[in-house]
């Protein structure tokens, strides 16, 4: 075991599958001289060569548009998305070409493309630099969307996405980039996608979340010890989404709160509130609740704390449920 922060473990992901498989590369904007603005893809231009780990011009739309081509040439290319917010201009490729080429192609084309990019708040980043815009990569048929809260599940998922032979895009949290520190297997380690994990057991609500918001959830549980013992369900995967364990942990608690730092609007965490009222209805002791962001642009740095999900609102959630 490697003990790592949670970029250090994608950095060690894509070091180990490009030196497994000749056809991963890397192209994106100062992913390569710089070694990315996070340091993400540090050491791989000079590890594997300019051809492999390649500095794009500033387009998005012409990173993932490349990327399609080199698909099509028998590449394995990882696309970063240098912030969330930058990868719009990507969505015309992301809709209409990489989610349909299996579809487009009958199946005889598989599509190995991950689009990897760091979302969210909590750095106090400028504006266009803290989205959360994964319901946009979930809604688009044909690409899976992987969201990791530790380092072992970054270089796992990570590495599970660059050998799918469908598109992968995978968010990965910068609030926690460089606070996030655990245990991460060495060598080769894939984290299957669509498995949920279990972050911490409880008997009276399930806290549901994913990538920032875990920490958030596991600190609420801490602050409610004493008045409710809470489940934490890192969903670790939102296309496919483990359902099983998802009703597992609603069927065994009754309650269910589900954190998500995007607008609330079509948020994922109402595809979380579907699921669960189509198929554990008669396990719920209440509604299922969600705690999220607000139906604004993202705020600028001074107030982003008030938009964000919070230890207390999330707390207080879970005691409205516990109270009905």
């Amino acid at each position: 075991m490697a003990d790592l922060l949670l970029v250090e473990a994608v950095n060690d992901a894509l070091h180990v599958e490009m030196e497994r498989d000749a056809a991963v590369m890397v192209i994106g904007e100062d992913v390569g001289r710089l070694g990315g603005v996070f340091r993400a893809t540090a050491g791989l231009q000079d590890r594997f060569g300019a051809d492999r780990c390649v500095d794009t011009p500033l387009a998005e739309a012409g990173i993932l548009g490349a990327a399609v081509g080199l698909c099509m040439a028998g590449w394995r290319p990882v696309c970063e998305m240098q912030y969330d917010a930058f990868s719009y201009p990507s969505l015309d490729q992301l809709i209409n070409h990489v989610g349909r080429y299996r579809w487009r192609t009958r199946g005889k084309m598989s599509f190995p493309l991950v689009v990897r990019m760091p979302y969210g708040g909590g750095v106090r980043a400028p504006e266009l630099h803290d989205d959360s815009p994964e319901t946009y990569y979930v809604h688009t048929p044909g690409v899976k969307v992987a969201i990791p809260s530790t380092p072992a599940d970054a270089k796992g998922l990570l590495a599970a996405a660059i050998r799918d032979p469908d598109p992968v895009v995978v968010l990965e949290p910068k609030l926690i980039y460089r606070t996030a520190r655990g245990d991460v297997p060495e060598g080769e380690h894939v984290v299957p996608l669509g498995e949920a994990r279990v972050a911490r057991v409880g008997s009276d609500a399930t806290l549901v979340a994913y990538g920032a918001m875990v920490p958030v959830a596991e600190r609420a549980a801490d602050a409610l010890v004493g008045e409710a013992s809470c489940e934490v369900l890192d969903l670790r995967t939102l296309k496919p989404l483990d359902e099983s364990a998802l009703l597992a942990s609603a069927a065994k608690t009754g309650r269910v709160v589900v954190v998500q730092e995007a607008p609330r609007t079509c948020g994922y965490g109402a595809e979380v509130a579907a699921v669960l009222a189509e198929k554990a209805i008669f396990d719920l002791r209440g509604p299922v609740v969600r705690v999220t962001g607000y139906d604004v642009p993202y705020p600028y740095w001074q107030i982003e704390d008030a938009y964000m999900p919070s230890v207390e609102r999330v707390a207080d959630a879970v005691r409205r449920l516990l109270h009905l």
